[in-house]
């Protein structure tokens, strides 16, 4: 029973699943590419949409209840999973609401005769999610691709699969018909076949950099189109003329949201030296207020981390960055005497590039920060990382920081804020963070053929 469900706090087992056997994969591909070619990409935009807007309005209605499954299944904040359930019931209106016009025809200019884009659905498509975000994660992928007239068929974290039966039924439950969405519990080596089978027309994988080089190159092999949101380690630069106040408060909720296990998550506190110090002082003050417990208890504050395995993973990488040089400020253990999978907020300093966690993406509350002599320093210290998803500059001079933000090699950077995801603000990265976008119009455009259609 490959799919298990572990409470991150009490550590209990809730639940077990089975993987599904070849002939039920089988089966349920061959209902989803039937709903395809007989239903769903016959339906017009108005159909959809009313489907897509049911989904939504039923998980605004189930919200506690999905909130609570998630927080027992990998750990958030219960405030965090209501956020969560939120967010991804506005990304489904979002694409209920605007699909249309995303994906209208677009009329070309031609000296001869007339030209026109049309949008069309490309077929059956794989989704391989993530744990940490186990609703959102999900919206951001089936939602453009549903109202697109694609299909869809996921294979969810293991740690969380029943969040995953429940996003299922939400679909179900709002009247999508068998086959448009469906959930799967796979082996991976059922995986790599699903890739292969030439019904599946594109895959889309959020996970980590070894997961995204497999499904890409399988993709790849098969001439299918992919997209990939892998890890990051963000830089939050904080020049000399920043408010303080609002970068340290930043700062906080930028490396502390979700236990720090987010792939856009403020990881590299890069400081100009003139406002290092004081910074310092301010941002060590506030990680050291966390205070472990349960978080279904809307008091706690510090939450565990998904599974026992994260924990040794990440404490294990700062004892490595303190044997090769680094200094300790804050943390840097896992809380004893307490059930839970907690890791002490911690702060590291004084990183060299030999030391092995300069390039690692760390998936929890482990801040590492730098002192940088300029501006020129700052953007080139953002800049020396393998990853290329997100980045912050916090300034008082708007046009500076755009013109910073303009200079950093990530897909997004965020002038005065922590990295936020809205419907409407595309997301993705570049380098060993992926490459293609999710969200707002880009996210629609990933996934389908954009046919020319010219008439002499």
């Amino acid at each position: 029973m490959a799919y298990r469900s572990t409470n991150p706090f009490t550590q209990s087992v809730e639940k077990s699943f089975d993987e599904l056997s070849d002939e039920q994969l089988q089966a349920r591909l061959q209902t989803a590419q039937a709903c395809f070619t007989d239903t769903w990409r016959d339906h017009g935009f108005a159909q959809r949409k009313a489907l897509l807007k049911r989904a939504a309005g039923l998980m605004r209605e189930r919200q506690q209840a999905l909130a609570e499954l998630a927080t027992r299944e990998m750990g958030k904040l219960i405030a965090q999973s209501v956020g969560e359930v939120a967010l991804s019931a506005a990304i489904i209106d979002y694409y209920a609401d605007n699909a249309e016009a995303f994906l209208a025809p677009e009329p070309l200019k031609t000296d001869k005769g007339q030209a026109v884009v049309e949008s069309s659905p490309l077929g059956v498509l794989f989704g391989v999610e993530p744990w940490n975000y186990p609703y959102y994660q999900v919206a951001r992928f089936a939602a453009p691709n549903l109202m697109a007239g694609n299909v869809v068929m996921v294979k969810h974290a293991s740690n969380v699969p029943q969040c995953a039966l429940a996003f299922e039924q939400l679909m179900l439950d709002a009247g999508l018909p068998a086959g448009a969405y469906t959930n799967l519990f796979l082996s991976k080596d059922q995986v790599a076949a699903l890739i292969d089978d030439p019904r599946v027309r594109g895959v889309a994988l959020t996970g980590s950099e070894a997961a995204g080089a497999v499904v890409a190159a399988q993709a790849g092999r098969n001439l299918k189109k992919s997209t990939l949101e892998l890890g990051g380690s963000d830089a939050f630069i904080v020049l000399e003329d920043a408010d303080m106040a609002r970068a340290v408060k930043q700062a906080v909720s930028g490396r502390m949201g979700n236990a720090g296990q987010a792939c856009t998550a403020s990881k590299r506190f890069v400081v100009l030296d003139a406002v290092a110090d004081e910074f310092l002082e301010q941002f060590k003050a506030a990680m050291a207020r966390f205070q472990p417990g349960d978080p279904m208890d809307e008091a706690s504050t510090l939450a565990p981390l998904s599974s026992a395995d994260a924990l040794d993973k990440l404490e294990q990488q700062v004892q490595t960055a303190v044997a090769h040089g680094a200094k300790l400020l804050l943390g840097g253990q896992r809380v004893a005497g307490t059930q839970g999978n907690f890791m002490r907020p911690t702060i590291l300093a004084d990183i060299t590039e030999d030391n092995p966690v300069f390039n690692e993406e760390l998936f929890g509350p482990v801040a590492l920060f730098f002192r940088v002599p300029d501006e020129a320093a700052a953007v080139a210290l953002a800049n020396h990382s393998p990853f290329g998803l997100g980045g912050s500059v916090f300034t008082q001079d708007v046009e500076r920081g755009r013109r910073v933000a303009r200079q950093i090699d990530t897909g997004m950077v965020f002038v005065n804020s922590a990295a936020v995801s809205l419907p409407d603000l595309p997301f993705g990265g570049v380098k060993n963070s992926g490459y293609g976008r999710e969200l707002a119009a880009s996210g629609i455009h990933e996934f389908v053929n954009k046919k020319l259609i010219r008439v002499a």
